[in-house]
């Protein structure tokens, strides 16, 4: 069951209510949704940040709090209507994570809404707020010892499969650590364009409007704000100082390394951010082709590169995996930054993660390989290739990277410590880079570099 009235003026519940109704059983991204909604200017001042709270707050946590209305709903939750489950998830957030909400605020409102939306059903969303405040940390998690992929998925708001996966990949401690932020919203973090200034006078500039910054770790040109902002109202934005970016997609440019006048391809441009990057490090100097299958899309890299001051740019529309993707062209350096799962950017897209199912990765590694295949000839000898996902799964990274080296003994993958020194530690004993949450506190990458040895 899908509503489609446009929320009531000034319900930041209802507006929130939408949003995730129109999530469900689709591709959409939370994001751009939230910002249709602002832009509508039906929410003002507290109202607009209690709206994007409750969007993420309910994505983030949906594992936990499906996990503790199973426990108060007398049906299983798959057999509620849309409305009804999803009206109780606002409830319940409302009740365990927000301490500046009346808990009787948060009932009433709920069943006010219930009212307009499933009036049948308010009644039910009534009784079951009212029993979650009765019942209160009675409610239980499953035993860690005995079941720890359980908890993991119940406590850190993880599908059972993830959390199986995690508990895979690092001990039970660092899983959890990694479950943990993976519920934290990330910080806004910028990268400095550096042919327009320095990473020292953006901070300065950031200072003098009073505004809380930190220089990233690794990135050179990273810096991170700190509190909540508006990004075109920030100084330095209508002057092309600075792009929005985060620090573990930075490195990837770095690690490609391209230089002032050579000829790079960027594969899956879209939405700029690498090949802006790329189009710096270059010093705007030679011929960057940035293709995305998407026109849309490309249209936002066109934008960023004007913004940025680049020339050197070309945004086409393009298909990898078409056979005569850039035919009869050859490149000094390519960068195929893949479509992938997304699962090292959960915090940012919290969304994702009750989409994708295991079957899903088959899939995409499958096209990854394709890609890889398809790009691979359009490198030069001696040329550069960086595979890179923002995945943290073995399936669309190593397994990928393997598979394409049995093929291709004309490719070896270079140690990327030693191209990029001052960030050995986060490289893999093969040279590969892997960037975590839970360790570097920015999204979790995963990037190869490859050399083409021979024709």
């Amino acid at each position: 069951m899908s509503v489609s009235s446009s929320p009531t003026s000034g319900s930041p519940r209802h507006a929130a209510y939408l949003v995730l109704d129109r999530l469900a059983g689709s591709d959409l991204h939370a994001d751009d949704l939230i910002d249709q909604q602002l832009s509508r200017g039906s929410l003002f001042g507290l109202d607009r940040g209690l709206f994007s709270e409750l969007v993420f707050g309910v994505l983030r946590h949906q594992g936990t709090l499906d996990h503790y209305l199973a426990q108060l709903v007398d049906q299983p939750l798959p057999k509620l209507q849309r409305p009804v489950l999803l009206l109780l998830r606002l409830g319940l957030y409302q009740l365990r994570y927000l301490d500046r909400v009346p808990p009787h605020a948060a009932v009433h409102e709920s069943v006010e809404l219930a009212k307009q939306l499933c009036p049948k059903a308010s009644g039910l969303v009534n009784g079951v707020l009212r029993a979650a405040l009765r019942r209160g940390e009675s409610l239980a998690l499953p035993d860690q010892t005995f079941d720890p992929a359980s908890w993991l998925a119940a406590a850190h708001s993880v599908p059972s499969w993830l959390a199986e996966q995690w508990l895979q990949q690092f001990p039970q401690e660092e899983a959890v650590a990694l479950g943990s932020a993976s519920l934290e919203p990330p910080l806004l973090t910028l990268r400095t364009n550096t042919l327009r200034t320095t990473r020292q006078e953006l901070l300065a500039l950031f200072v003098e409007q009073g505004i809380a910054t930190e220089a990233c770790r690794y990135a050179p040109e990273g810096i991170r704000l700190l509190g909540r902002h508006f990004i075109p109202d920030l100084p330095g934005f209508a002057e092309g100082l600075f792009t929005v970016q985060d620090e573990a997609s930075q490195l990837v440019a770095h690690l490609l390394d391209p230089q002032p006048g050579e000829t790079v391809l960027d594969v899956c441009a879209a939405p700029g951010g690498k090949a802006t990057h790329l189009a710096q490090l270059m010093r705007d100097q030679g011929v960057l082709v940035a293709s995305d299958r998407n026109q849309r899309k490309v249209r936002k890299v066109e934008q960023s590169a004007l913004r940025l001051g680049l020339s050197c740019l070309q945004p086409q529309v393009g298909d990898g995996l078409a056979a005569d993707y850039q035919q009869g062209r050859q490149f000094d350096r390519v960068l195929l930054d893949a479509p992938c799962s997304g699962l090292g950017v959960i915090r940012r897209h919290p969304e994702a993660k009750w989409r994708l199912q295991p079957s899903d990765f088959e899939r995409f590694s499958e096209r990854q390989r394709r890609l890889l295949q398809q790009v691979a000839p359009l490198l030069g000898p001696g040329g550069v290739l960086v595979y890179a996902t923002c995945s943290t799964a073995v399936a669309e990274d190593e397994a990928v990277i393997e598979d394409f080296l049995s093929c291709h003994p004309e490719f070896v993958v270079e140690n990327g410590a030693q191209v990029c020194p001052a960030w050995a530690e986060l490289f893999t004993p093969a040279g590969c880079l892997r960037t975590w949450p839970h360790r570097q506190g920015c999204d979790g990458f995963f990037a190869a570099r490859f050399k083409r040895i021979a024709v």
